[in-house]
């Protein structure tokens, strides 16, 4: 379908929308469809940031299409509500210019095969424009919109953060930083910020993450040097910070559950050298396959095994690991800024699910550790009951474990872990505890007398 310049990236984004809104898929699956029909990289920027931004403040642009619609477009017009959502972030966001915003975007109703809405659009936009400061106004009545997330989170961010939840919320309606990690065993972080450099990528060294590199600016991974090579993965700079906390030693076994997309699988073997096996588990064998594919371009092996972390019978051997790590299903409350139709999809009562599963997976991850092995539990959660009073949990009701005390600068202490928080120039919100399984006791003693 042809378009006038301008109309197809809307129309795009106006689609990637809508399957986030009705169709409850996630932004990071359907984006990717879009931006492949666009082969200008302009349109693709443009595409890509109206559909950050539509998604990003959805709960408050609802709120002003409630208000500027007379009654709610039809389930067939769908891809029109859409569009008009997309409208909004181009002109409260995105602050694109009024004229070519509305005019490219009123276009696209032709593109989405929507002609007769052109006029809706166009009217409902430029409406926008005239009442915008009435419309910011009226925010202030609905905490949801103003704050663009659901009330259950704002409740639950004031009750676990009271003095921290509005930088929390700031954080997350940000573009998130785009973190990379070189990869040790090819090449030097100094000498890959070069290379970047040269490139006209610049990257800033964090100080106390010694693989990780900051771009200035985000980029499609594939366009960077050295991506091809395996000399660089992306990988937040809070993720970077769990796998050192395993300290694995020469000849260990190491077992990596939730492994998919691989990016921890590779930290791992890139960081500890001489290991004796590391295996990376994935309940979906279709992810682990990514798992596999990130292995291969970074030039390293692990064994794959698909099977649930919970049920190790279905697959486990029966020998110890030396080191687990439990990057744990969890909320993914703190990385909303990378992906902000967690905001639209999560509920609240999916919370003590989630709870339920990590529990269970603590649970059946520690038999299968060593007397003396650690386990390292991370979440990229920001909730507390995912957290702290999760591991707090877990140790009161396991004799055989107790909590290792974390680096200071991994976070702030909070009950036996360290909890980050989501921050502007940083990492994501991320929670990490180190667990340590005591030795078994030995045999009592024998008694008699002394002679």
């Amino acid at each position: 379908m042809s378009a006038p310049s301008g109309a197809m990236p809307r129309a795009l984004a106006a689609e990637a929308i809508a399957a986030v809104r009705f169709g409850g898929r996630s932004l990071k699956a359907v984006l990717p469809e879009a931006l492949a029909r666009l082969p200008d990289p302009r349109d693709r920027a443009l595409c890509e940031a109206i559909a950050f931004e539509a998604v990003r403040w959805m709960p408050r642009y609802e709120f002003w299409l409630g208000r500027l619609l007379d009654r709610p477009l039809p389930p067939a017009s769908r891809g029109i509500h859409a569009l008009l959502l997309g409208g909004f972030a181009q002109l409260d966001a995105m602050a694109l210019s009024d004229y070519a915003a509305i005019s490219a975007t009123a276009e696209a109703a032709r593109t989405l095969r929507q002609p007769r809405l052109v006029g809706l659009v166009n009217a409902v936009l430029r409406r926008f424009v005239r009442e915008r400061e009435a419309l910011r106004a009226a925010l202030q009545s609905r905490p949801e919109a103003e704050r663009a997330h659901p009330r259950w989170l704002l409740d639950r961010l004031a009750a676990d953060w009271p003095q921290d939840a509005a930088g929390i919320l700031e954080n997350n309606n940000a573009q998130a930083p785009m973190w990379l990690r070189v990869n040790r065993r090819r090449a030097a972080r100094e000498a890959v910020a070069e290379r970047l450099a040269a490139a006209g990528f610049d990257a800033e060294p964090a100080a106390d993450v010694p693989q990780a590199l900051r771009l200035t600016r985000p980029v499609a991974p594939g366009r960077l040097p050295g991506w091809e090579e395996g000399l660089i993965s992306v990988q937040d700079l809070s993720a970077q910070r769990a796998v050192p906390l395993l300290d694995a030693r020469p000849g260990e076994r190491v077992l990596d559950i939730g492994a998919a997309p691989g990016g921890k699988t590779a930290q791992i073997l890139e960081l500890f050298g001489d290991l004796a096996e590391v295996v990376a588990l994935d309940i979906d064998a279709a992810r682990l396959a990514k798992v596999e594919q990130t292995l291969t371009r970074l030039g390293l092996a692990a064994r794959c095994v698909a099977g649930d972390g919970a049920r190790p019978g279905d697959w486990w051997d029966g020998a110890p690991f030396d080191r687990i790590l439990l990057d744990a299903p969890c909320s993914a409350t703190g990385v909303i800024r990378r992906q902000p139709d967690i905001k639209w999809h999560r509920r609240d009562e999916d919370i003590a699910a989630l709870v339920r599963q990590q529990s269970d997976l603590l649970d059946a991850a520690w038999p299968m550790l060593r007397p003396g092995g650690r386990l390292v539990y991370a979440t990229c959660s920001v909730l507390r009951d995912e957290n702290d009073r999760q591991i707090d949990a877990f140790l009161a009701r396991t004799p055989s474990a107790r909590a290792l005390a974390a680096p200071d600068d991994l976070g702030r202490r909070i009950g036996a872990g360290a909890q980050r928080l989501p921050q502007a120039e940083g990492g994501d919100g991320f929670f990490y505890a180190i667990l340590e399984k005591l030795p078994a006791a030995g045999p009592a003693p024998a008694s008699g007398r002394m002679r």
